[in-house]
């Protein structure tokens, strides 16, 4: 039974150190203990545990355009974060936890601010029969979290952008996000803010429990223990790497020839290659195949070993154009 409520509003918007933050909150929640933790992400798009990060994000345009990739712990579907976007986990015993009272929280919250809300299914919280949060879970040692976003003002142009697959061939046994319509609260209150929102959340929660809400500080955190938890989301092979084995295949014709790529990728690194060619001087493809064999799946690593074959330079130029078109 729950006697005791805590909440920790977090100020840092780095997804690593939050995902690091939340997994530490959950893992140390004291008996008899909820702990509300409300966060931000800064142009992030966050991919459930067994996803690949191919098939669900334009990784490259995300990247150049100064975003981050991140994984989390729980399962579900692809979101895009901005500071248009509150998250929030409640972390709790196992014995404790109860999905629809903490859903409840999040419905309750949007009433008292006067916006219609509803449950749908397991996952989805709607408004006016549009989503405005996703849910997901995760439970490990006795601990549980549900965790979701609450789309206040988010950027709905660069959500499609950064969401939608690549149309190379890409072929993978990964879990595909189901898309939804969704909405932001502020088209419903246009003077709602994210510090709004989270007010209401805290007060929500001492509503639906039924008891008064104590405030965590960053200094009741083991700063040390977050740090080495954030290396590990912070990591290539935790965002990356967790991938399920996938092929990838892309082609042009050039004025030199025709050229397709073919690859093999597991754990995010291209585990085969072939290079095939009808170029008049086509001894460039098995030094090529060679080079990538091994390579990191990432337009910046391909390229990189595209340069450094020296059979490849008069084509280096057009081979990475080709494999930036791709969205990798």
């Amino acid at each position: 039974m729950i006697r005791k409520l805590l909440y920790y509003i977090g100020a840092d918007t780095d997804p690593h150190r939050n995902l690091a933050r939340e997994e530490y909150l959950t893992d140390t929640v004291p008996e008899d203990t909820c702990i509300l933790y409300l966060w931000q992400n800064r142009h992030t798009v966050v991919i459930g545990r067994n996803q690949n990060a191919w098939q669900e994000c334009r990784t490259t345009e995300l990247e150049r355009d100064g975003g981050t990739l991140a994984r989390r712990l729980s399962g579900g579907g692809a979101v895009y974060h901005d500071l248009g976007n509150l998250n929030f986990t409640f972390s709790l015993c196992a014995e404790d936890y109860d999905l629809r009272r903490q859903q409840s929280v999040i419905v309750e919250a949007c009433r008292a601010l006067g916006i219609p809300a509803e449950i749908s299914g397991r996952n989805d919280i709607l408004t006016n029969g549009c989503k405005f949060s996703g849910n997901s879970f995760y439970s490990h040692a006795g601990r549980s979290f549900h965790n979701g976003t609450l789309l206040i003002s988010v950027n709905m142009s660069d959500l499609g952008k950064y969401l939608t697959p690549s149309r190379a061939k890409l072929e993978s046994k990964g879990v595909a996000s189901v898309r939804s319509r969704v909405i932001n609260l502020t088209e419903l209150k246009p003077d709602l803010t994210i510090d709004g929102m989270a007010h209401a959340m805290v007060g929500a929660l001492e509503t639906v429990y039924g008891l008064p809400a104590q405030a965590l500080h960053e200094s009741d955190l083991d700063a040390a223990e977050i740090a080495r938890r954030y290396e590990r989301f912070h990591s290539y092979d935790w965002v990356y790497g967790k991938s399920v084995p996938f092929s990838f295949s892309c082609n042009k014709r050039f004025a030199w020839g025709e050229l397709t790529l073919q690859f093999a990728v597991a754990d995010g690194i291209c585990s085969d290659a072939a290079v095939w060619s009808d170029a008049m001087d086509a001894a460039f493809a098995p030094p090529l195949t060679d080079a990538l064999c091994g390579c990191r799946f990432s337009v910046a690593a391909l390229c990189e070993r595209v340069r450094v074959v020296g059979a490849c330079a008069p084509y280096a130029d057009d081979i990475c154009a080709l494999l930036r078109a791709q969205d990798i």
